[in-house]
């Protein structure tokens, strides 16, 4: 055997051991790796028409439904509970959209920021996750003053998280939420609305950049404000449209997929007027479903983009099926 056979041949046998040692002595640190018991930052991208719309996930939060909900008897909310595979409290989705035109980059809502807690507030990781910047966003058009879905406008020290942006909300919520005389007369447990309003407002206002609209309203083109009051007095939706698709996003429309889309009747607690909010949401869910459009919502769970259809005397929700081309 000549040199170089030899050393082939060594070297071969070198490997050839070094592979069996390794299948057979797998470290058992391997096995025990800690879990993670975290999710990656979350988007998910459609595109409409010629629009890129990215839904962003702010997180959870755990809510007691079967406290919340008006019209729905016990045992009707735990039948739906084990129907859905859901238990209570409900960990209830938090989720803001934005809307790539082209032209102009949109965000619709920005969600709790640090007024709800520790499982909120990760739509600027979201965000970021995505590709994007807060200072690329143009315009933030908020749905309603609630604070999980204004309170990522201002960041922990008061500046404006969206530092370029023109921050737009209905008339009839800046009225009501922004203002010192109604929060002193609020009830105490409701003065913290207000005052987490205003806070988060306060730079947009201090610089000029907060515009309110009346009603409904185009803000951009293939952008339009829709009015759907009484989840709040200026409640919205938005209209977003680009090549003949249509995107309708919900803010509160809804809260809870589980018991709403059969039963539109049920109501929540959170409602400025319930009778209001509940002759708009009959409204948009008899459209939606006529209509076929796409749906997002900011507590379906996330992504919150899907359809609905007539079924029996409520509606069935259909998740988009997941894509990775968008």
């Amino acid at each position: 055997m000549t040199s170089s056979k030899l050393l082939r041949a060594c070297v071969l046998a070198t490997l050839t051991s070094v592979a069996a040692f390794s299948a057979f002595n797998t470290p058992s640190a391997i096995a025990a790796a800690p879990q993670i018991k975290a999710q990656a930052p979350g988007y998910y991208r459609v595109m409409l028409g010629d629009f890129e719309v990215t839904a962003l996930s702010d997180g959870t939060v755990k809510l007691p439904m079967d406290k919340l909900l008006i019209g729905i008897s016990p045992a009707d909310f735990d039948k739906a509970m084990s129907k859905y595979h859901l238990s209570n409290p409900v960990e209830t989705s938090v989720n803001g959209y934005l809307i790539n035109t082209g032209t102009k980059l949109v965000l619709i809502d920005t969600g709790a920021g640090g007024l709800f807690g520790p499982t909120l507030g990760k739509l600027a990781a979201s965000l970021k996750a995505a590709g994007y910047t807060p200072d690329q966003v143009d315009e933030i058009y908020i749905t309603h003053m609630h604070g999980d879905h204004i309170g990522g406008l201002a960041t922990a020290d008061g500046a404006a998280m969206f530092p370029n942006a023109v921050v737009r909300a209905d008339k009839r919520d800046a009225d009501e939420w922004l203002s010192q005389a109604n929060m002193d007369k609020a009830k105490e447990e409701d003065k913290g609305g207000y005052k987490g309003a205003m806070m988060e407002f306060k730079p947009y206002i201090a610089a000029g950049k907060f515009k309110t609209f009346d009603g409904t309203t185009e803000l951009v083109p293939g952008v339009k404000a829709v009015a759907a009051h009484g989840h709040t007095p200026g409640h919205t939706i938005y209209a977003v449209e680009s090549k003949g698709q249509k995107l309708m996003l919900w803010g509160d429309l809804m809260h809870v997929a589980s018991v709403q889309f059969a039963n539109p009747s049920i109501t929540v607690h959170f409602d400025s007027d319930n009778k209001a909010a509940l002759a708009e949401r009959q409204k948009e869910y008899a459209t939606a479903a006529k209509e076929g459009y796409l749906i997002g919502s900011a507590h379906l769970s996330f992504p919150g983009l899907g359809y609905i259809h007539k079924e029996g005397k409520g509606y069935a929700w259909i998740p988009v099926n997941y894509s990775s081309f968008p």
